[in-house]
């Protein structure tokens, strides 16, 4: 039988850092959300009571569809479950996430993303990692059912081989890492993305293109290449470690600042309004450093149809609670919904 943790048991009281890691909420993180105008800690404790008066119960969460594909307007990012998380300048919570998202942690994640009508997970495809060996297990062990869009990191010396390790293994769809498409379009390689958009969709999946520079897909439109979603970083600036003036590199280049992930969203959104494919927005909480609230409620109203987001067992039905609440507001959205 699962157990379920008790959020306030967690850290005494967690809150998201690097996207996910949890800490006690100190004097620290008192002074940034009355910075932020927040009167509560980000996914601290239990679901926060505004939501809960707004939702009883966190059934029912909307969906949107690519291709033939239905996918939760939430989907659960897998960064957290191979210890990947932007943390700033903290160097031990790649570890703490290794060690917290054990095996079975990581099914019991996933049953809870279902059992609140989260239906699909973003995993990575790389044979040397545990996301799919635990996936396959969840769904031939416990019967789990939620979906697999694969986060493909193919070589342009062999485009086939890392996309046939998703074919193989159940992804219902993949795309081309954020960092491998961005360096791709910097470099002019837009032959090598069409054909790995072109491989993907000849085997059945749903084809996508990730990345964190806008320059991604403005070249692969430019270019004539027919995702049939694209990735796409997006989050506000209204964060205490946002970027700083002095801070002109690219994210692509590498990873030393690791602060920011949309340079310029407000160009994102303008661009994004002209696109007529299904937008997976992610980073939408600027790794950890927005609150739910906030992030999903940017990130559906100026445009995103789907919001990837890494979580804890214990912050999945919070945050569904608040997606559901912030697609029922949404006004101020002018995109119209593709997918």
């Amino acid at each position: 039988m699962r157990r379920n943790i008790n959020r306030r048991g967690f850290l005494t009281g967690g809150a998201r850092i690097a996207g996910a890691a949890a800490l006690a909420m100190g004097l620290e993180e008192k002074i940034l959300l009355a910075q932020a105008g927040s009167t509560s800690s980000p996914q601290a404790g239990s679901a926060t009571a505004e939501a809960e008066k707004k939702a009883e119960s966190a059934s029912g969460l909307a969906m949107g569809q690519i291709g033939k594909v239905k996918i939760s307007r939430l989907i659960c990012g897998g960064n957290l479950f191979n210890g990947y998380a932007h943390s700033r300048d903290l160097i031990y919570v790649s570890e703490l996430l290794k060690k917290y998202f054990s095996d079975e942690k990581i099914i019991e994640t996933l049953e809870i993303c279902e059992e609140n009508g989260i239906n699909t997970v973003i995993a990575n495809n790389r044979k040397d990692e545990n996301s799919i060996r635990v996936l396959r297990k969840y769904w031939d062990e416990r019967g789990g059912k939620i979906q697999w869009l694969a986060q493909s990191n193919p070589d342009p010396k062999d485009i086939k081989s890392n996309i046939q390790v998703a074919i193989d293994n159940g992804a219902v769809g993949a795309f081309v890492q954020g960092n491998i498409a961005d360096v791709s379009t910097r470099d002019g390689k837009m032959d090598f993305l069409g054909q790995c958009v072109d491989f993907i969709k000849q085997n059945g999946l749903i084809a996508g293109i990730g990345g964190h520079s806008l320059r991604t897909p403005m070249k692969c439109e430019e270019a004539g290449i027919k995702p049939d979603f694209y990735m796409k970083t997006f989050h506000s600036t209204n964060y205490w470690s946002q970027k700083r003036p002095d801070q002109d590199m690219e994210v692509i280049d590498n990873y030393k600042v690791d602060n920011y992930w949309d340079i310029t969203p407000d160009e994102t959104k303008a661009f994004m309004q002209k696109v007529n494919r299904p937008w997976l927005a992610y980073k939408v909480l600027a790794a950890g450093a927005i609150h739910p609230r906030n992030g999903f409620k940017y990130a559906f109203e100026n445009g995103a149809d789907f919001i990837v987001a890494g979580m804890f067992d214990f912050q999945v039905r919070e945050d569904v609670i608040i997606t559901k609440d912030v697609l029922s507001k949404v006004t101020t959205r002018q995109r119209p919904w593709c997918g």
